[in-house]
């Protein structure tokens, strides 16, 4: 199995300005062609978590959609990232798993963040995404997910998770905690990709972006800057970790609901 090369993104948001936030963005991505299988953009990269998806929903067809196509045609990598959705006459945060070739596949968060009353204003997603990618298998969920550790489960054997985020500096504790029990609870890579700057009610995120081994090791952070890294991730010592240590297989066995 080849390794799989991954570029995070950590950056400023501008609030809820699709247009600034697309152009830094292409700006951003650009030096990345042919250097990367992955780029991965924080959660809702056109506005910032925004609850106000009646004026700045798109549909499936929309600028983002065709920005995400044409950025991943032009990369020869897949783009993925979430942004605010409408689909049937509901809102949804809505990550895009954008192929090279203009497919794509999607995954709707499912824990809807209740003290942000996000709840009130976007549908919750009911079913997981386990993608491929060079034979690698990824689990992409979004930000308020990591605080439940079922959705999170590998029972697919799944070799890479990476979450989305919007996170506040306030709670980077829990952000940087939670990240490295997920890894370690699932012998998977981890990465958590957050934005940085305040967003429009004046809330700091400081990124603290980051890549954590299938142990649990913190292999990279970032706080406080805009950030763009790339890293390759090597899957034959993620196997020989897991046959080492074979703890998946002692894991209990129950369904989610």
């Amino acid at each position: 199995m080849e390794n799989l090369r991954v570029t995070s993104v950590q950056t400023l948001l501008h609030w809820e300005d699709k247009t600034a936030n697309l152009k830094q963005l292409e700006e951003k991505l650009s030096p990345l062609t042919g250097h990367t299988d992955l780029i991965i953009l924080p959660e809702m990269f056109t506005t910032g978590f925004s609850m106000r998806p009646a004026q700045l929903a798109e549909s499936m067809n929309d600028a983002t959609m065709q920005w995400l196509t044409h950025q991943a045609n032009e990369l020869n990598a897949v783009v993925t990232g979430s942004f605010i959705a409408t689909e049937n006459g509901n809102y949804y945060n809505r990550l895009v798993w954008m192929r090279p070739d203009g497919s794509y596949e999607t995954y709707d968060k499912r824990h809807l963040f209740t003290y942000a009353e996000e709840h009130l204003h976007y549908t919750a997603g009911t079913a997981r995404l386990v993608v491929e990618l060079k034979g690698w298998k990824i689990l992409p969920l979004i930000c308020y997910d990591l605080r439940f550790p079922v959705w999170s489960r590998n029972v697919e054997k799944y070799d890479l998770l990476f979450y989305v985020a919007n996170f506040p500096e306030r709670r980077n504790h829990a952000w940087k905690s939670l990240l490295v029990a997920r890894a370690i609870e699932n012998q998977v890579y981890t990465i958590g990709v957050n934005r940085v700057g305040n967003d429009g009610h004046d809330i700091y995120h400081a990124g603290d972006s980051c890549l954590i081994d299938y142990t649990g090791e913190v292999v990279h952070q970032v706080s406080h800057l805009e950030n763009i890294f790339t890293t390759s991730l090597s899957y034959s010592a993620l196997v020989d970790y897991r046959n080492r240590f074979a703890f998946l297989q002692d894991q209990d066995s129950f369904y989610i609901v």
